[in-house]
Order: C-alpha cells, then sequence, then structure tokens
C-alpha cells in the first residue's frame, strides 16, 4: 500500500502547470539528525520531497525544470557506495533514481556544485521555500550570486524567487483516493492500539507501559513509528495539553489520557481518548466526559462540503459552554459567555487541525481572510476538550484534576464525512463494556 509513480509523476506535472513559464523549483530533502555523539535519530524524509518524489534517502535534492529539453524532473542523491551501503543500508544511487523514481536525468550529490547553477542560469524566477534550512538557504544565494558576479561575460541571474510553499501546500491539503486509503489504514492501526491501551490499563501500571503497548501495536501493524510524541497522561498530566513525560503511576479512581498516533507510509494519524483507570467513571468524570463527547459528535456533524473549516469550532464552543453552565462551572449567560471567551479558562485550544503527511498538516486555514470552505479530500481532526486544572479554586474540589479530550480523524466527502477512527469506543458506556471485558 504506497503511493504509485505514476501518481507522484502527476504531482510533480501539476505543480509544474503552476509555475510561471521558464522558471525552476528547487526542493532539498531532509537532512539526517544527531541525537546524542555517534548516534543518529531515525531519518525521515521531508513531507514535501516526499510527496514529490517518494524518494526515501538523505541528501538528496530535487529540481524541477518545465521546459527543458532533456528532461524536467532532475534528482541530485548519493552514489551508490559499497563500502558505506556495508555499513549504512543500500542506496538507489543516480540509476535507482531513474530506474525506480521516475528521474529523467539524476546526479551525484557531490556534483550539485558544478551542475545545479547550470540549471538556475537563465530562469527568470526560481521557486525555493526559503528559512526551512538555514545552510541549503545559503548555497542556493551562492549559486545566485556567482551568476550574477559573471553578469559580464553574458550570464543571467534569476529576477525573482518565489515561495514554492502556497502552491505546493494547496496541493497537499487536497488528499487523493491513494492518500486516503492510507490514511484510513493509519486511522484502522491507531485505533486498534487504544483499544489495546484500554484493555491493558488497571491501577499500579505506569503511563510509559500503556504507551509501551500502543508503540508494540503501531510496529506489529507495519507503522513502525509514532506520527508523535505519544501523550499518556494520568490524573492531573492530563490537564497537561503536551504531556509527553508518561512516567506517572497510573492511580485507581483517576482518568487516563491517550494521545497518540501512528505514521503509516509517511501520513499521520492522530487519536485521543480518556478512560478511567479502573474501567469505571465517577459521577463527575462522566458528566465532563459525556460533555466533550457531545461536543465533539457536534462538531463532527459539521464537516461536510461547502461548510467553513471554522464551523466545527463555533459548534463545540457552544455546546461545552452550555454544558458547563448547566454543570455550574460558569455562570452568566451563553452567548455573553462565548463572546468574552470565558469557556478558554477550561476549553483553550480549538478543535482541530488539517492532517496528512504532517500531523498539523500544511493549507492555509483561511483565505483572503475568510474561512476556508471544506471540499471532498480534506483530512483533519475534531478534538474538543475540557481541563480543570487541580489548581482551580474558583470549582467544587470535585471536579479538580478532571482532564477530559476526545480526537477523531476525519475526511470530507462528496456528501458529507469519513470518520477514519471510528474502531476505537468513544461512548462512556462502551469504553466500561471493553475495559471490564
Amino acid at each position: 500500500m504506497k503511493i504509485s509513480k505514476t501518481e507522484h509523476a502527476r504531482r510533480r506535472k501539476n505543480l509544474m502547470a503552476m509555475m510561471e513559464p521558464n522558471s525552476i523549483a528547487i526542493i532539498p530533502s531532509a537532512r539526517e539528525q544527531s541525537r546524542s555523539r555517534d548516534t543518529d535519530y531515525p531519518f525521515r524524509q521531508d513531507s514535501d520531497f516526499h510527496y514529490l518524489t517518494g524518494f526515501s534517502e538523505p541528501d538528496s535534492v530535487l529540481v524541477l525544470t518545465p521546459g527543458r529539453r532533456h528532461g524536467q524532473y532532475v534528482m541530485f542523491c548519493r552514489e551508490r557506495d559499497k563500502t558505506r551501503e556495508l555499513w549504512d543500508g543500500y542506496r538507489a544511487g543516480p540509476e535507482g533514481a531513474i530506474a525506480d523514481h521516475g528521474a529523467d536525468d539524476a546526479f551525484p550529490i557531490n556534483d550539485i556544485n558544478e551542475i545545479l547553477p547550470g540549471l538556475i542560469e537563465g530562469r527568470e524566477r526560481v521557486y525555493y521555500s526559503m528559512g526551512r534550512s538555514a545552510g541549503f538557504d545559503e548555497r542556493i544565494m551562492a549559486w545566485v550570486n556567482d551568476i550574477r558576479a559573471r553578469q559580464g561575460t553574458g550570464a543571467v541571474p534569476p529576477g525573482e524567487f518565489t515561495d514554492l510553499n502556497h502552491m505546493l501546500h494547496d496541493m497537499r491539503l487536497v488528499k487523493s483516493a491513494a492518500e486516503l486509503r492510507i490514511m484510513r489504514k493509519a486511522g484502522q492501526i491507531t485505533a486498534a492500539a487504544h483499544v489495546r491501551a484500554m484493555q491493558y490499563c488497571q491501577p499500579g501500571r505506569y503511563e510509559y507501559q500503556l504507551q509501551a503497548e500502543l508503540e508494540h501495536e503501531f510496529a506489529s501493524n507495519g507503522a513502525r513509528y509514532p506520527a508523535y510524541s505519544s501523550i499518556v497522561g494520568g490524573g492531573d498530566n492530563a490537564c497537561v495539553l503536551h504531556y509527553v513525560s508518561n512516567e506517572d503511576v497510573l492511580r485507581d479512581g483517576d482518568l487516563v489520557l491517550i494521545d497518540a498516533g501512528c505514521e503509516f507510509q509517511c501520513y499521520a494519524a492522530d487519536v485521543t481518548r480518556t478512560f478511567p483507570v479502573n474501567g469505571r467513571f465517577s459521577k463527575e468524570q462522566r458528566a465532563i466526559y459525556d460533555l466533550v463527547l457531545k461536543a465533539q459528535l457536534s462538531g463532527i456533524a459539521k464537516i461536510k462540503p461547502g461548510n467553513h473549516w471554522n464551523q466545527s469550532h463555533d459548534a463545540t464552543v457552544k455546546v461545552i459552554t452550555e454544558g458547563l453552565v448547566k454543570l455550574g462551572l460558569l455562570k452568566g449567560r451563553v452567548p455573553q459567555l462565548i463572546k468574552d471567551g470565558a469557556y478558554r479558562e477550561f476549553y483553550m485550544h480549538r478543535a482541530g487541525h488539517w492532517l496528512g503527511l504532517d500531523v498539523h498538516d500544511v493549507g492555509d486555514y483561511q483565505v483572503d481572510d475568510t474561512w476556508r470552505a471544506l471540499e471532498p479530500g480534506m483530512v483533519m481532526t475534531i478534538e474538543p476538550g475540557i481541563y480543570i486544572s487541580p489548581d482551580n479554586r474558583k470549582v467544587a474540589k470535585r471536579w479538580r484534576g478532571i482532564g477530559v479530550r476526545i480526537e477523531d480523524n476525519v475526511a470530507v466527502t462528496a456528501d458529507g464525512h469519513e470518520i477514519l477512527t471510528d474502531g476505537v469506543p468513544k461512548s462512556a458506556d462502551d469504553i466500561e463494556a471493553l475495559m471490564v471485558a
């Protein structure tokens, strides 16, 4: 289950069709990152580079040159090297870039200083995302300045630089059928992992043990890495939005909030569930949980073509504010409380974000200062929450330290939406039934 060479070629063709005549686009790969001394973090390809090539090696550069007679898709990458491959693993080499990844031309990365300036020279516009790699920014400018220095001999430097992000990220925002199949699989693996964590959980176990269960399920099903640092927060830790220490013991009577998703074929899932450590919600926990679930369902109901991005968030705010008033945690008229942002003491983040090759995926949320209209193929999270700080002295003690978030991944379809992560229970009754089974 991978994106085909044909689809990668179509993406490059579509991008080049949006570029101005006589232009060039330059996209570097990700680089290996040192973890400590002589060890590196596992390599993960730059999402834009992956989207256009499917090429998974570091130290590579993609160049698109619309109209070039000798081929429009040029790749620079590492050469084959039997000694380095013995130590570090297989390399495709320029030959593999052509044979396996459809490049029209491919050159050793060590030859880039001699070849790429010649591809830039004479082009009127360079499409490049400045600011993402300071080192590569310097190299780009050095090549261009070298061309400028040779103007007296007839060299023609580019006249303009244009950020590539806007065009490319708008393309990435709407997922193809193949991308949706991969994201559906990522959602299924992640859902199974959350079920496993619920079934494993009991008082006295540690947060990191639940994390291990989740990530074991990911890897066992072909998703070797989490899409982000897994959050497993028991008790008061559930009120810390990005809690990643995952080191505390899980206590009887507490809730545990798990925000974790796998990465499958470079596409992310992002799911949150909150459940009782002992398998039974208390009265107050159940009241907050049911309110968050009601808000999430109201947000999901707003996802359909033509509705705008913020309608889901507005729906969750309304439900949560009304519910907090009924529970006595807020006082006042609901419209005024919403206008004043009073709910932000308990619900301080937005209802969701785009999802795709990145967890917080690319794509503008507003176009011309107007919330973006939803289109089939867009994928987002819906994740309202309520977090009552253990230090909040304005509420009764029985509410303090309750943190609940519920999150699913939702794709916009032609006639509504599809929940990609519905394989894990989320009603309180279903969670309790699973945990005591």
